[in-house]
């Protein structure tokens, strides 16, 4: 093994015992893609497969989870939830940071009456109704599915990060550098794409990683509330639901769901904190790194 393998790796062990908690939601993480991608070959049964006579079973050697009030298989089910929860946690949180970004930059880099339209005017109008009523009011209007659920929580989560971006643009556009580029003739989007973007990624990605928490918690609120993917596809939101009227003779069909969606939501918010910590100077400095 080489030198510059052992030192660093080294660091990387090291890095891990100072943050537990990160290296248990990158692990976490890890879990949950790995069953999106290799839901097929992972799942010991069909999802939707119905087995009337084997319902409510408890877990056991032939099912591990158990099988719901259908005869389904939990573990196949919840396996086949991480997909959903995957594919929905990445596309609205780059769908919320693309459309954020855009009002963000325009409304940080130019001021003035864009700055108001965008921030006091649209901003507020969208803040001021709680993100998941809106989410909720737009997927009963459009129908149940995943694209709708999608879109309405893009549409409910692009505020903050329109906010975030504004603040960074207003203070990184007054620096130096930024006057330079303009002394020297750059047009404002060569200005905004290669001075004040890379200089604002950075609380970007935290944003982005705990939005996913925020993505995941939201999806299955909706499929609890059967607003979310429509039957037979498996979501873990929806399992809740279906759930909910066994929890007391059957409560594995709550307990493995549940655990589903709060260790998904975990491994963002471990990520998320991990990534501010490493990204913050400050932090960098009292650390030694």
């Amino acid at each position: 093994m080489s030198t510059t393998a052992i030192t660093t790796r080294v660091p990387l062990i090291e890095r891990s015992k100072q943050q537990p908690l990160a290296a248990l939601g990158i692990v976490l993480l890890i879990v949950f893609v790995v069953c999106a991608l290799f839901a097929p070959w992972l799942a010991p049964y069909d999802p939707a497969q119905l087995d009337l006579t084997g319902r409510l079973m408890g877990p056991s050697a032939a099912h591990w989870f158990g099988t719901d009030e259908l005869g389904r298989d939990i573990l196949s089910r919840t396996i086949y939830g991480a997909r959903i929860s995957m594919i929905v946690a990445v596309s609205v949180v780059g769908l919320s940071l693309a459309v954020g970004l855009v009002a963000g930059c325009l409304a940080g880099f130019y001021g003035g009456v864009t700055d108001t339209i965008l921030n006091i005017y649209v901003t507020n109008a969208f803040m001021s109704l709680p993100g998941i009523l809106l989410a909720i009011a737009f997927v009963a209007f459009m129908g149940p599915g995943l694209f709708n659920v999608i879109l309405a929580l893009a549409i409910s989560g692009w505020v903050g990060y329109a906010r975030l971006v504004r603040g960074q643009v207003m203070a990184v556009k007054e620096r130096e550098f930024v006057e330079a580029a303009r002394a020297l003739g750059a047009s404002d989007l060569r200005v905004l794409c290669r001075h004040i973007l890379p200089n604002i990624v950075q609380p970007l990605i935290v944003q982005g990683a705990i939005g996913m928490a925020g993505a995941v918690l939201a999806e299955a609120t909706l499929s609890f509330l059967g607003l979310g993917v429509p039957p037979p596809a498996a979501s873990w939101g929806s399992m809740l639901n279906d759930a909910r009227s066994h929890l007391f003779d059957s409560p594995h069909l709550v307990f493995f769901p549940a655990m589903a969606v709060m260790l998904c939501v975990l491994a963002f918010n471990f990520i998320g904190d991990a990534l501010r910590d490493y990204l913050d100077p400050r932090t960098k400095m009292e650390t030694g790194i």
